[in-house]
């Protein structure tokens, strides 16, 4: 595999959006990767993998890091997802 496939293959990375809010709640309470890690009983490599996109999550494992992030994993059914983003904005913005 030469450079380019290198660099086309990691644009190809999926997101996962439930990874990039808990990680902006581990970064606003100021606690690194590996007090997360500890307290979920986890490898501070697989917080690392996670948050980097390097690693697919399991749910088991995004529950275990809400729990220690005080958060809670919701599944709103899609077709209520913007009536449910426009109830939530009024009560965030007050």
């Amino acid at each position: 595999m030469n450079t380019a496939e290198t660099i086309e293959r990691g644009a190809e990375k999926p997101t996962y959006p439930l990874v990039t809010a808990l990680t902006a709640v581990r970064k606003a309470r100021q606690m690194t990767q590996a007090d997360l890690a500890s307290q979920a009983g986890l490898s501070r490599m697989t917080v690392q993998r996670l948050e980097s996109n390097g690693l697919d999550p399991r749910l088991s494992t995004l529950q275990e890091m809400a729990r220690v992030l005080e958060q809670e994993l919701v599944v709103i059914p899609t077709h209520l997802h913007e009536a449910f983003s426009a109830w939530l904005a009024e009560r965030v913005d007050t």
